[in-house]
């Protein structure tokens, strides 16, 4: 199970990358009004999980219990930025959704709309999904470790 958990932090840290780079590239941290995303959530969000994962390893190779149950105590905050990213993200997409269905063919950020569409509107879809499914994973089996619950 422990493995299984490391496993799935390590994927989800993988998606969580490209997430990551996508907002950057896309100017994300560098213009103030270039995304929904306070650049304090992204950087917590992504410091935290990092640090987890780190207590984490060190877990695997101690195997002390209170390391899992401090990694898990990091990732529940993690967790809790992920859904406030997520939540500023949906209006973003829904945005970008309907400017591509709608009529007049002019896309965010081009001279035809005026506006700088948010970093965040790059985001892939699915990459986002499969971050979000696969935290949730993540997250299940920390914590099923830390009640040594299915074996490490």
């Amino acid at each position: 199970m422990s493995i299984a958990a490391l496993i799935a932090w390590v994927v989800t840290a993988a998606g969580g990358f490209v997430l990551l780079g996508t907002w950057i590239a896309k100017g994300g941290a560098r213009t103030p009004r270039a995304s929904n995303f306070p650049p304090a959530v992204i950087f917590g969000h992504f410091a935290l999980a990092a640090a987890g994962l780190v207590v984490w390893i060190i877990y695997l190779v101690a195997d002390t219990t209170v390391l899992a149950w401090i990694a898990f105590g990091l990732l529940v905050p993690v967790a809790l930025l992920g859904f406030t990213m997520l939540a500023r993200w949906i209006p973003a997409y829904r945005a970008r959704a309907t400017v591509t269905t709608g009529s007049g063919g002019g896309r965010p950020g081009t001279a035809e709309t005026g506006d700088r569409e948010p970093a965040e509107q790059h985001f892939p879809v699915v990459v986002v999904g499969a971050h979000g499914v696969l935290a949730l994973a993540t997250v299940v089996l920390v914590l099923l470790s830390a009640l040594e619950i299915g074996g490490s």
